[in-house]
């Protein structure tokens, strides 16, 4: 019985041992937040590639209407002299319309549809390298600083208090100022 007692004994003071240790190593893991939004803003990187994919969109944009407008006017033509003209050319300035709707109809989709249009393309292209310049930024950050997670306080996830000293946003910036891009 007395042996019994002492392996109990060690078996709660081994417990206790691990028990403490998981508690202070859970103590110990530092967590870490950016505003990438506030990064995004001020990165020349991501500067220039929003300045560059805004461009692209709005020569894009330019051509669309360029297209919707020859288009509307092409159709109001159409709408003051269908009362006179001949069917047979009826029928041939009808199929134009039709050709020219599709075309606007057509270029739409391919360059601005949701999620499969090349505006989307063009915006993982353009942006890709700069996103992995800063999740380099915040690696190397976050290492140095010994955080074991980083959030996003723009993102989704959702962050309900931060203390300021945890925010690594302008360390992250100023690692991608410093590191030579």
């Amino acid at each position: 019985m007395k042996g019994d007692f002492s392996v109990k004994k060690y078996f709660v003071i081994i417990l206790f041992f691990f028990a403490c240790s998981a508690f202070m190593s859970a103590q110990t893991q530092k967590l870490g937040y950016v505003d990438s939004q506030v990064i995004l803003s001020q990165f020349p990187d991501a500067i220039k590639a929003q300045g560059d994919l805004e461009a692209l969109s709005s020569s894009w944009s330019a051509h669309l209407d360029s297209i919707r407008a020859d288009y509307q006017q092409a159709l109001a033509d159409y709408q003051k002299k269908a009362n006179t003209m001949p069917e047979k050319e009826k029928q041939t300035a009808q199929q134009k319309l039709v050709s020219q709707e599709n075309e606007v109809v057509s270029y739409n989709r391919v360059k601005f549809a949701q999620g499969t249009g090349e505006i989307y393309k063009k915006q993982d292209e353009i942006f890709g390298p700069v996103k992995s310049k800063i999740y380099k930024a915040i690696k190397e950050v976050a290492q140095k600083e010994d955080v074991k997670f980083v959030f996003d306080k723009a993102g989704d996830a959702v962050l309900l208090y931060a203390d300021a000293a945890s925010d690594l946003t302008y360390k992250v910036l100023d690692y991608l100022k410093t590191s030579g891009k």
